[in-house]
């Protein structure tokens, strides 16, 4: 793995969208990278604000609109866009969504554990809430230690890193097209395929859970309109 390509992809997530810009531009990073931010069909509105801070603060904005006319989320069309521009170069593709916030520390301690483990998958932070707590969707490993956990359970991409072999192995063209999201699916093939997925505690990130897609709060809200709309329009589908 020679370098990294980070992405975040954003839908109208603008204060929590900059919050997350801004600390992964402040990263200690030590290793070549590239950061993008993937608009997927914000407002008119919005896309000016991103496009005016990609100016200012120097980071590539993609906007979606003007590559497809397939309507948001286009969470398939980005990973396989990366996932050939990752191939060309040997390079890693770090995911994080504009509902986290990474530490100093996190991004390059993701590249060392991948470096470290040369059978991996997926390498990915534990995310916690404005506490420290482990929260939503690592509640799995709240009784885990500080360090790092190899797991056979998926691995969310609020904070991931996908390894060139994964992206070797692992072809995105081949996903199912009907569905919004992939990192279970993605977590599942990356084990089917011989490799394994780590996750770390020591490198935590702030996750407001659903911070990117606010309709997802009738979770726990109003549960009935919630599953309402995810069965009569098919949102959601993982």
């Amino acid at each position: 793995m020679k370098s990294l390509h980070i992405i975040t992809p954003v839908k109208d997530n603008i204060a929590f969208t900059l919050q997350t810009v801004e600390a992964i531009l402040s990263s200690q990073l030590e290793v070549p990278h590239t950061y993008t931010v993937y608009n997927d069909n914000s407002t008119a509105e919005n896309t000016r604000l991103l496009e005016d801070t990609a100016r200012e603060m120097d980071f590539q904005l993609v906007n979606l609109s003007e590559l497809t006319s397939h309507p948001s989320p286009n969470y398939l069309f980005v990973l396989q866009r990366e996932q050939q521009l990752c191939l060309r170069e040997d390079a890693g593709l770090l995911i994080v969504e504009s509902d986290v916030t990474v530490r100093p520390d996190t991004l390059q301690g993701l590249w060392q554990g991948a470096q470290e483990h040369a059978d991996a998958g997926i390498v990915a932070s534990v995310t916690v809430d404005e506490e420290g707590k482990i929260n939503y969707p690592y509640l799995y490993a709240r009784k885990w230690k500080t360090g790092c956990h190899e797991t056979r359970r998926h691995c969310s991409f609020c904070c991931s890193l996908l390894t060139p072999e994964l992206l070797r192995r692992v072809d995105f063209g081949q996903l199912d097209a009907s569905k919004n999201w992939f990192d279970v699916t993605i977590s599942h093939r990356s084990v089917e395929k011989g490799l394994r997925n780590y996750v770390y505690t020591q490198f935590p990130v702030l996750h407001r859970p659903h911070g990117s897609r606010p309709w997802k709060q009738l979770k726990y809200k109003n549960p009935l309109k919630y599953y309402w709309l995810k069965l009569t329009k098919g949102l959601d589908k993982i």
